[in-house]
């Protein structure tokens, strides 16, 4: 046997349009919901990624500028240029035979010479990537009903929303 709820009534035509018209735009207010939440995602995303490109031709500015300098300094203490500013500075070209060398009590020649390791540009392997991309749309649904809100504030130890 069947068991059907049997109205005493039927319903009006008016009552089941109605009834219709709002599941349609219940429907509706959730695609668009749906949608906005979408859009505000990939428009952080889009953000991001801008912001990363942002960063990335600031460092390659950055290593142009620190390559033309290492250029420029390597120019400047080339053999050429250093020979002109020691005749400048009234330095003059001596024979090795004839020069007068000193000996440094403590000094060994033939101790390692200790240089500071070269420099190297180190960059970041792996992205920082912010916690929020890391979850499912069904997790972050969660955090936000489960958790409680920043602004609530605390009194004699109970908790106001």
């Amino acid at each position: 046997m069947k068991n059907q709820i049997l109205q005493a009534y039927k319903q009006a035509p008016w009552r089941i349009q109605i009834q219709w018209i709002g599941l349609f735009l219940l429907a509706l207010v959730l695609i668009a919901a749906i949608t906005g939440l979408y859009l505000n995602i990939s428009a952080q995303a889009a953000t991001s990624g801008r912001k990363i490109q942002v960063l990335e031709s600031d460092i390659e500015d950055i290593n142009n500028e620190i390559a033309d300098l290492t250029t420029q300094l390597a120019k400047a203490q080339s053999i050429e240029n250093m020979r002109a500013r020691a005749k400048e500075l009234g330095f003059k070209m001596i024979d090795p035979n004839n020069a007068v060398y000193l000996e440094i009590p403590g000094y060994d020649p033939n101790a390692d010479l200790v240089l500071a390791p070269p420099r190297v540009n180190i960059i970041a392997e792996s992205p920082n990537v912010k916690s929020s991309y890391k979850i499912s749309l069904w997790e972050w649904f969660i955090d936000q009903i489960w958790q409680p809100t920043k602004n609530s504030t605390q009194l004699e130890g109970v908790v106001l929303p």
